[in-house]
């Protein structure tokens, strides 16, 4: 199965190579046909960032919460790694919006 892996991904690589050569031009004729484009990508740049750190601060809130159940004198010890965890995992939404709004004032 691992050697299956390597190959699902070169095999990815080697299919997509040809088409990153000509992205510029894609996107330049994206932008021709349609203005709205840039939008609707930081829209999805930006649900996307948000989806995934709501799952991922609910997980780790969770975590912490269920830890603390168990063992009550930990929430000292545990406090520090999960504010610190929250914050890394809110810089995942900050860049999801800084590309949103790199989409939307490039064009």
């Amino acid at each position: 199965m691992r050697h299956f892996g390597k190959f699902a991904f070169w095999a990815l690589v080697i299919v997509l190579l040809p088409f990153s050569a000509s992205a510029e031009e894609v996107v330049e004729a994206v932008v021709a046909i349609d203005p709205m484009g840039p939008g609707i990508g930081a829209g999805i740049a930006i649900g996307f960032a948000a989806l995934g750190c709501g799952i991922g601060q609910g997980l780790t809130a969770s975590a912490t919460t269920a830890g603390i159940a168990r063992n009550p004198g930990a929430a000292g010890a545990m406090f520090t790694p999960y504010i610190l965890g929250m914050v890394l995992i809110e810089s995942i939404a900050i860049y999801g919006l800084v590309v949103g709004l790199l989409l939307v004032f490039k064009f």
